[in-house]
């Protein structure tokens, strides 16, 4: 037996009836079939594949909440996501789900997300007239951007978690816990940075949640953690106390943080840095580099300019837009 058979063979002995193992045929499942590697499953193929390639690097200059915040401790888009992939593999160890799966969804969640956080892609929402989602941007990464127009070819399970990681319930056990790690992850590191920017103070937290998730992050997640797996595999949640107290902190942030204007004061600024880069590489489509163009072959030049645009990290954007439009002093 191969290291990857023995592998398999102990995923069928340990992981429980609701697990999605590495030989389900429908969710290994690829565009292009491939030889079976003789020491990774398939869906530690696909981890590696994410670790490995160019969009997950990008995510170390990507704004999470804080704009290109001044301070080493502040998460970045990357940070963000291992985070979440720490607390999925958590959740999925306790409940006997498959942690290569879902690790390998929680890596790529956020591959296709544009510069300058939510506030970009709402911006490539509104001008691109295909519209942008940053989780179908990721699968469309995974399947088309990546390596130079080749993709990641990934497995049928890892792209439909990545797809529905925001508000959709996906096709396994293991996506749907992806789905609830990551806003166990961004709410609760969201706190730290807003107590460290100055815009709360722990004791600003409704005492209400607190009470029930705990009085600090460690705690928080403990709590969530712990309700995920107790709620068991039949549908993946919170139990019904700890939801309302997550949800009820999670609305707290939205009045109090990812609205702020202290936090979004430099918003404005990315907006129009994105329609301006937008509408420039509309008018020169022969600036995009080569694999850009490419895209307008079978696609049109509002899908190539978007791609080119979402693919960038916030310092890039920030670089290039100071060089087509910010004039140089003479020397």
């Amino acid at each position: 037996m191969t290291i990857r058979e023995q592998t398999e063979q102990i995923e069928e002995m340990i992981l429980c009836s609701d697990a999605c193992k590495s030989t389900d045929a429908a969710g290994t499942k690829r565009l292009r079939a491939e030889e079976k590697c003789p020491f990774r499953t398939e869906f530690q193929r696909d981890r590696d594949r994410i670790l490995h390639c160019n969009s997950f690097r990008r995510l170390k200059r990507k704004t999470q909440v804080f704009l290109s915040p001044v301070g080493d401790h502040y998460r970045t888009r990357l940070t963000h996501t291992l985070e979440v992939a720490q607390i999925a593999r958590t959740i999925s160890r306790g409940m006997r789900l498959n942690e290569d799966l879902t690790e390998a969804i929680a890596l790529g969640h956020d591959l296709g997300h544009s510069p300058f956080g939510h506030c970009g892609e709402a911006v490539l929402n509104d001008i691109c007239p295909h519209g942008f989602k940053h989780y179908m941007q990721s699968v469309r990464v995974a399947e088309v951007l990546e390596k130079k127009g080749k993709g990641l070819n990934l497995t049928f399970a890892v792209k439909n978690g990545i797809e529905c990681h925001t508000n959709k319930t996906a096709a396994t056990k293991e996506g749907n816990v992806v789905r609830l790690a990551d806003t166990i992850a961004y709410i609760n590191h969201d706190i730290e940075d807003s107590i460290r920017a100055g815009l709360l103070h722990e004791s600003d937290l409704p005492e209400e949640c607190t009470s029930v998730l705990g009085s600090t992050k460690t705690k928080r997640i403990t709590t969530l953690i712990a309700s995920v797996i107790e709620h068991g595999t039949e549908d993946i949640d919170f139990m019904p106390g700890i939801r309302k107290a997550h949800d009820d902190l999670k609305a707290f942030m939205f009045r109090e943080v990812y609205t702020n204007p202290a936090a979004k004061q430099e918003e404005t600024k990315a907006e129009l840095l994105v329609r301006k880069l937008y509408a420039y590489f509309i008018d020169h489509t022969e600036l995009l580099p080569y694999e850009y163009r490419s895209i307008m072959q079978t696609d049109d030049a509002d899908r190539a300019v978007c791609d080119y645009i979402a693919g960038m990290s916030d310092e890039y954007a920030v670089d290039l837009y100071t060089e087509l439009f910010v004039p140089k002093f003479w020397k």
